[in-house]
């Protein structure tokens, strides 16, 4: 079976490399260059810019594994269109598709770069599996959350106290494509995350179990934590990843729905915060 996986080296593709092996699978890591992967899979090099390249690796694969690295907007549609053009072009078999948390479904004339991957896969008549999770756990692992947390005990966020989030990790979205890539009958959204959702005091809670050091929340501001981050990506990728989380601010909660979730279509549950911090310590 050729599974083709964008980004390998990076937070989302190596999780999903890493399930595929596990599973007996010999996936193959699409990279910008392969002498510098060090990873388990075969690579093969990609670029994102370029139909012909996408189109070239999809020929003949059995599955992509697809997703929207992080960066300015407009770098995101480019992205976003080469692929769906590629999967035009190539038509392989399968296409699991990665949401990263963004938000999809804006109304024409609004689509994000999501949109443009999510609406443009599904009319090219590919069997189309979308999933789509809602925040990474992977986020309190930052830098500038994890500095809090060791030096005083305090997880800070940018979320009310009361807002309550279907957190997932990457590892639990890999367990998803992985069987979404072995099973190509399911298809359409496949949502990820807790149920019922967390609050920030149960985050810190699950670090205070892992840790066995008392950790509690405080929620942040969203300006705050962008000035936190743009040290990090720069200005340009941090203020639409903080955009996000001035929306969020605006809502009631951010919970997947029990129909669409992979706890019932998959009979997937995903890790507890304990758990995921064990799986990524081991």
């Amino acid at each position: 079976m050729t599974t083709i996986i964008h980004g390998a080296t990076g937070a989302q593709g190596a999780p999903v490399v890493a399930a595929l092996l596990a599973q007996g699978q010999s996936p193959i890591a699409a990279v910008r260059n392969p002498a510098s992967y060090s990873g388990p899979a075969e690579a093969i090099a990609v670029d994102l810019s370029s139909v012909d390249s996408l189109a070239e690796a999809y020929t003949g694969a059995d599955a992509v594994f697809a997703h929207l690295p992080i960066g300015p907007t407009e770098l995101q549609r480019q992205h976003a269109e080469t692929i769906v053009e590629a999967v035009r072009r190539a038509r392989p078999a399968r296409v699991v598709v990665s949401t990263s948390g963004y938000p999809f479904g804006a109304p024409a004339g609004e689509e994000t770069p999501i949109d443009t991957l999510v609406n443009g896969l599904r009319s090219t008549g590919v069997s189309v599996a979308i999933v789509a999770p809602k925040l990474y756990l992977e986020n309190l692992l930052l830098p500038v959350v994890t500095a809090g947390i060791e030096a005083e005990g305090i997880l800070r966020y940018p979320i009310r106290d009361d807002y309550r989030v279907s957190w997932s990790s990457h590892l639990d979205v890999a367990d998803v494509v992985a069987r979404l890539i072995a099973d190509p009958e399911v298809t359409g959204v496949i949502e990820v995350g807790a149920l019922p959702g967390l609050l920030g005091s149960d985050l810190a809670a699950g670090f205070s179990e892992h840790s066995g050091k008392t950790v509690t929340f405080e929620a942040q501001s969203p300006d705050d934590f962008l000035r936190a981050i743009i040290p990090l990506f720069g200005e340009a990728s941090a203020t639409p990843v903080v955009d996000s989380y001035r929306w969020r601010a605006t809502q009631p909660e951010e919970l997947i729905s029990s129909e669409t979730s992979a706890q019932s279509l998959l009979n997937l549950q995903p890790r507890s915060v304990a758990a995921w911090l064990k799986d990524i310590s081991a």
